[in-house]
């Protein structure tokens, strides 16, 4: 148990170094990034203990996969698989946790600790037999992959919508907005095989065109049903809910945009650390969206045509 966690502290130390960055100031960085984005979140919507929570729990899903805890079933044996999940679990909570117990959020910080050790004992398949239908079609593959991985979201949100209008919160439906645009953006966070970018006979900037107008057509289908509901019971905010709907959809071109800045590797802490303060003041997109469209754009040229 203890080799494995020091493999796991070599690898994320090189991964770091990869990025020209010194692993101790890597970590500053990641950790400032992190109290800068929830102090913002904070300020922005009562609801920021509830997105936090979402987050956390996320993050450990994706640790509970179940080829995931085989591997380490098989190798490490079932008690020191469990207590291996269960530090993960732990070490994973402890800043989500630390920032509930930071802005007073005792029974939630609770909870999420309690959730977070459960969690640990069970595993989850990420992928389902079942072929849910989706309302895109297979290009681009981000959205119906991604759909299928994430469809029980989209129901909360649009519950999440109802509950708002019934209890007359806009804060609540635009919570739900955002929480359909986080899920969207979350389907660009893996790099696809260089194969399925050479496939494409298009320059590079006609590509990122095409993939930007098709997340947008994709991301605005899901968000429709909470857009109209809200304009219906709020006519008078058509400016606030149109403001919130723009941001996410720059949201979404500059997280399309980084994924391609950094290709064929994965979005890294650079690009992490750029997205962050972007959300903390959204018009540093304006100059954002520009440098990741240059950078994309050199990127992909050594696979479409110039």
């Amino acid at each position: 148990m203890k080799d494995y966690f020091e493999l796991q502290g070599v690898l994320t130390n090189r991964k770091i170094k990869e990025l020209g960055l010194n692993p101790l100031l890597g970590y500053v960085l990641g950790l400032t990034a992190f109290v800068l984005l929830s102090e913002y979140i904070f300020q922005k919507t009562e609801f920021a203990k509830y997105l936090v929570i979402l987050t956390c729990l996320s993050l450990q899903f994706k640790l509970s996969e179940k080829n995931r805890t085989d591997f380490l079933l098989s190798t490490f044996g079932d008690k020191t698989k469990i207590k291996i999940r269960i530090t993960e679990n732990f070490i994973l909570c402890i800043p989500f946790v630390s920032i509930l117990l930071y802005k007073s959020f005792l029974i939630e910080a609770s909870i999420l600790f309690l959730c977070s050790i459960v969690l640990a004992l069970f595993s989850f398949h990420s992928n389902f037999n079942l072929t849910i239908p989706t309302p895109f079609s297979k290009r681009p593959f981000e959205f119906s992959t991604g759909f299928r991985k994430t469809f029980f979201i989209f129901p909360v949100a649009y519950a999440l919508t109802v509950i708002a209008i019934n209890v007359d919160n806009l804060n609540l439906g635009i919570f739900a907005l955002l929480l359909v645009f986080l899920t969207s953006l979350s389907y660009y966070h893996k790099p696809e095989q260089e194969y399925y970018v050479w496939i494409f006979a298009e320059t590079p900037k006609r590509f990122l065109k095409n993939k930007v107008f098709n997340a947008y057509r994709n991301a605005s289908i899901l968000a429709a049903p909470i857009i109209i509901s809200l304009l219906a019971f709020y006519p008078n905010e058509f400016e606030l809910i149109l403001l919130f709907f723009i941001i996410g959809l720059l949201f979404l071109c500059t997280v399309i945009l980084a994924k391609y800045s950094a290709y064929p590797g994965e979005m890294n802490i650079p690009e992490g650390i750029i997205i962050a303060f972007s959300l903390y003041f959204p018009p540093l997109l304006l100059a954002i969206i520009p440098f990741f469209f240059s950078k994309s754009i050199n990127k992909l040229k050594y696979l479409l045509n110039d």
